[in-house]
């Protein structure tokens, strides 16, 4: 039990492909969709999505007539015109791109750079369509372990990545708070896995890993963390 224990955490989106339906973020196909249509992604558009994964955003984007390619750092052998490649280092000419989507992973990555790289693939006029982890306030004091498997450890406070991608050369136009997906994801979690069970069968160490799922539940329902998306123009 501890080996499985251990094998969920050195690959945290592996387990959730084996608990959930769809994109690994809160608010999942349905919330990809609304963030391509505040960035205008429609036929033609030249759409670069970073951090593809199994490509799921990228079908949502081919469905409306847009150019879409990705770039992962393990392509699956399953999505057709991904590349191998970095958030920090993309393979990927000047200007060549009139969307980045970059869902729920920047957080994972060296974040100044990585917008740094955004901005120059993005054409004149090009845009930013982010979606990322935040914390405000006080976060969850939880185990390394946990809070790299949910993203803690790269988030910042919604301030702060505002001001991070002005910074970088863009200019905000909208965002939104998933707060409710963020519930809803973890709604479905709890439903599917008997985490308490589990967990509990594990001694001592499995009520600290109790102690910090509750942490981390106590600091998302008062809305310390939690999930937001962007449209920025470069």
């Amino acid at each position: 039990m501890s080996g499985l224990f251990d094998a969920a955490l050195a690959n945290p989106w592996g387990t959730l492909d084996t608990v959930l339906d769809g994109p690994l973020h809160p608010g999942g196909t349905e919330a990809t969709a609304q963030l391509l249509d505040r960035a205008d992604v429609g036929s033609g558009t030249r759409l670069l999505d970073v951090g593809c994964g199994a490509g799921d955003a990228l079908t949502v984007a081919r469905r409306r007539g847009a150019d879409a390619f990705g770039v992962d750092s393990a392509p699956s052998s399953n999505t057709d015109r991904v590349v191998r490649g970095d958030a920090t280092a993309l393979p990927i000419r000047d200007g060549a791109v009139d969307v980045l989507l970059a869902e729920c992973v920047l957080c994972l990555t060296d974040f100044p750079v990585a917008l740094g790289e955004a901005h120059r693939v993005l054409d004149s006029g090009g845009r930013l369509a982010l979606s990322d982890v935040i914390v405000d306030g006080e976060g969850p004091v939880v185990p390394d372990q946990i809070a790299g498997a949910f993203c803690l450890d790269g988030a910042r406070n919604r301030d702060q990545l505002m001001m991070q991608v002005t910074d970088a050369g863009f200019d905000v136009k909208t965002v939104y708070d998933h707060h409710d997906d963020l519930l809803a994801m973890r709604d479905r979690v709890v439903d599917r896995v008997d985490y308490e069970g589990i967990l509990g069968l594990l001694g001592e160490r499995g009520q600290r890993a109790l102690n910090a799922i509750e942490e981390l539940e106590t600091a998302v329902e008062a809305g310390r963390v939690s999930y937001v998306s962007l449209v920025a123009s470069a």
